[in-house]
Protein backbone atom coordinates (compact mmCIF):
# COMPACT_ATOMS: atom_id res chain seq x y z
CA UNK A 1 0.00 0.00 0.00
CA UNK A 2 2.91 2.51 0.91
CA UNK A 3 4.44 1.31 -2.52
CA UNK A 4 1.35 2.94 -4.19
CA UNK A 5 1.44 6.37 -2.24
CA UNK A 6 5.13 6.78 -3.22
CA UNK A 7 5.34 5.93 -6.36
CA UNK A 8 7.85 7.70 -8.39
CA UNK A 9 6.05 7.89 -11.21
CA UNK A 10 2.97 9.96 -9.18
CA UNK A 11 1.83 13.17 -11.61
CA UNK A 12 1.75 16.05 -8.56
CA UNK A 13 1.24 18.84 -11.39
CA UNK A 14 -1.92 19.48 -9.40
CA UNK A 15 -0.46 20.28 -6.51
CA UNK A 16 1.74 22.91 -8.33
CA UNK A 17 -1.66 24.57 -9.84
CA UNK A 18 -3.29 24.75 -6.64
CA UNK A 19 0.02 26.50 -4.63
CA UNK A 20 0.03 28.68 -7.97
CA UNK A 21 -3.83 29.20 -7.69
CA UNK A 22 -3.35 30.02 -3.97
CA UNK A 23 -0.59 32.95 -4.96
CA UNK A 24 -1.97 34.79 -7.87
CA UNK A 25 -5.98 34.07 -7.39
CA UNK A 26 -6.67 36.50 -4.91
CA UNK A 27 -4.90 39.27 -5.67
CA UNK A 28 -6.16 38.71 -9.02
CA UNK A 29 -9.67 39.35 -7.77
CA UNK A 30 -8.93 42.32 -5.95
CA UNK A 31 -7.18 44.02 -8.39
CA UNK A 32 -10.73 43.05 -11.07
CA UNK A 33 -12.57 44.52 -7.77
CA UNK A 34 -10.45 47.49 -7.84
CA UNK A 35 -10.95 47.93 -11.23
CA UNK A 36 -14.65 47.64 -10.97
CA UNK A 37 -14.37 49.98 -7.61
CA UNK A 38 -12.13 52.69 -10.04
CA UNK A 39 -15.18 54.95 -11.11
CA UNK A 40 -17.09 55.23 -8.21
CA UNK A 41 -14.55 55.68 -5.50
CA UNK A 42 -10.86 56.18 -6.36
CA UNK A 43 -9.48 56.16 -2.28
CA UNK A 44 -11.06 52.42 -2.53
CA UNK A 45 -9.80 51.28 -5.39
CA UNK A 46 -6.30 52.12 -4.51
CA UNK A 47 -6.78 50.71 -1.01
CA UNK A 48 -7.75 46.80 -3.23
CA UNK A 49 -4.48 47.40 -5.66
CA UNK A 50 -2.32 48.06 -2.32
CA UNK A 51 -3.93 44.76 -0.88
CA UNK A 52 -2.95 42.95 -4.17
CA UNK A 53 -0.03 43.67 -4.27
CA UNK A 54 1.01 43.35 -0.36
CA UNK A 55 -0.80 39.75 -0.68
CA UNK A 56 1.91 38.88 -4.04
CA UNK A 57 4.91 40.10 -2.27
CA UNK A 58 3.60 37.89 0.86
CA UNK A 59 2.67 35.06 -0.95
CA UNK A 60 5.11 34.86 -2.70
CA UNK A 61 7.42 34.71 -0.03
CA UNK A 62 5.38 31.78 1.52
CA UNK A 63 4.78 29.83 -1.39
CA UNK A 64 7.82 30.49 -3.20
CA UNK A 65 9.48 29.07 -0.03
CA UNK A 66 7.32 26.10 -0.04
CA UNK A 67 8.14 25.53 -4.17
CA UNK A 68 12.02 25.92 -3.65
Amino acid sequence: MIELLASPNMNLDGILYFIVAIMFGPAILLAIIGFAVLKKSKKAAKVLFILAAVYVIVSLGICGSMMA
